[in-house]
């Protein structure tokens, strides 16, 4: 059984979901065959470590509280940022994943990830995830105030766009009242980052997956491809 959302919610996501995309490639040209994505490179705080060159191709970038690459036990240190092309013919986008921020919050994001969202060019859009069972904690708000204090820059032109994903859908199946969990966390989310776009509710595990299409699409739809 797949989480019951209110027509608000579905209508509010499914807006940013389906605008027209300027170069006409399928969300499936993209994303048809898990095998073109391809790891392009990696980049941590090491010194010396620079942000690569990929050929100017959009990218996305994704966090959250857990983290989903290489970790240290120290805050800000030996973190990573992972870059795959993904697409035919040599990638459409860039698919970036970043160190989520654990326990201790923005200390532990690192300095290149503040590098990162303040100063790359081709960056069209962050996503944050959250597990749909959990309320939002002080880091979780953190993380959105601060991306959204910086959306825009000194110079008047905004980085980049925000996107909430609400993960595990499977499991709010199992409870109560799964229908007003998500609704309480997508009132969260935006009462911390009213610039965030609705939250996209995911499931990896179910069958079929749920909310993925549409992450894809809304994927294709930021990066404009």
């Amino acid at each position: 059984m797949r989480p019951q959302l209110s027509r608000s919610v579905v209508h509010q996501t499914r807006r940013h979901l389906y605008a027209p995309t300027r170069k006409g490639y399928k969300v499936e040209s993209i994303f048809e065959d898990a095998r073109t994505a391809e790891f392009a490179a990696a980049t941590s705080n090491a010194e010396g470590s620079k942000l690569p060159h990929l050929n100017n191709l959009p990218e996305v970038i994704v966090t959250g509280r857990t983290d989903l690459l290489h970790t240290s036990s120290k805050p800000g240190r030996t973190r990573q940022l992972n870059f795959f092309r993904v697409g035919p013919k040599g990638g459409k986008i860039i698919l970036v994943d970043a160190p989520g921020y654990g326990r201790r919050g923005r200390a532990e994001w690192g300095d290149l990830f503040e590098e990162y969202i303040l100063t790359r060019l081709q960056l069209r859009r962050i996503y944050i995830t959250f597990n749909g069972k959990h309320d939002l904690n002080q880091y979780d708000s953190q993380l959105l105030r601060h991306l959204s204090e910086n959306i825009i820059s000194s110079e008047g032109q905004q980085r980049y766009t925000m996107q909430a994903v609400i993960t595990k859908a499977d499991e709010l199946t199992k409870l109560k009242g799964a229908q007003s969990m998500v609704e309480s966390l997508r009132k969260q989310i935006w009462e911390a980052a009213p610039l965030c776009l609705p939250p996209i509710v995911t499931s990896a595990k179910m069958v079929p997956p749920f909310g993925i299409e549409e992450l894809r699409m809304n994927i294709v739809e930021a990066c404009q491809v």
